[in-house]
């Protein structure tokens, strides 16, 4: 479908109430991660001593472990180095969202999804320097809701962006 045609994801200018909008969206949805996220951590910091863990439902377990490093522990101990690296994550990716031509909300809510996880995390390391993590599966490392939410986030986005490569190069307009 052609901008003529309006399309929800062409590439023309938004009006500018439209466009505040869309930042209005991203900021609720990355506040709403942060908070939730931090909540949650909380609640884990003050029920369940470190290294502590109890099943919750089926394979599920609550684990208090907590993470200087990022995702499987990498890069323990270098908290600084990750925290500038992610702080230049959140940048760039602040600036990609500006500058796509994709308008739908579902693409601004998972830009929201990872800014706002990433952002969590950031406090942790900032604030503590490292990051609690909660959530525990067999054979699997432990993570947090502001992990999911960068995960969920990212498959998002990947999924957009494919989608519309593979649409340009069909022919289409995006």
């Amino acid at each position: 479908m052609t901008a003529e045609h309006g399309d929800p994801t062409e590439s023309r200018a938004l009006s500018g109430k439209a466009e505040h909008a869309r930042w209005l969206l991203l900021g609720a949805v990355a506040l709403a991660v942060i908070l939730a996220d931090q909540l949650s951590k909380e609640l884990v910091l003050h029920h369940l001593a470190a290294g502590e863990s109890r099943a919750l439902l089926g394979p599920l377990m609550l684990s208090h472990i907590e993470n200087s490093g990022i995702a499987f522990g990498l890069f323990a101990g270098a908290t600084t180095v990750v925290a500038v690296v992610t702080v230049a994550i959140i940048g760039w990716l602040l600036w990609v969202f500006s500058s796509t031509s994709l308008r739908r909300p579902l693409v601004t809510v998972a830009f929201a999804l990872v800014v706002g996880g990433a952002v969590s995390n950031l406090i942790d390391r900032v604030r503590v320097g490292q990051v609690t993590d909660f959530i525990s599966f067999p054979h699997w490392p432990t993570f947090n809701l502001a992990d999911t939410c960068v995960c969920v986030g990212s498959a998002l986005l990947l999924a957009f962006f494919i989608a519309r490569e593979l649409r340009e190069r069909a022919g289409q307009q995006p």
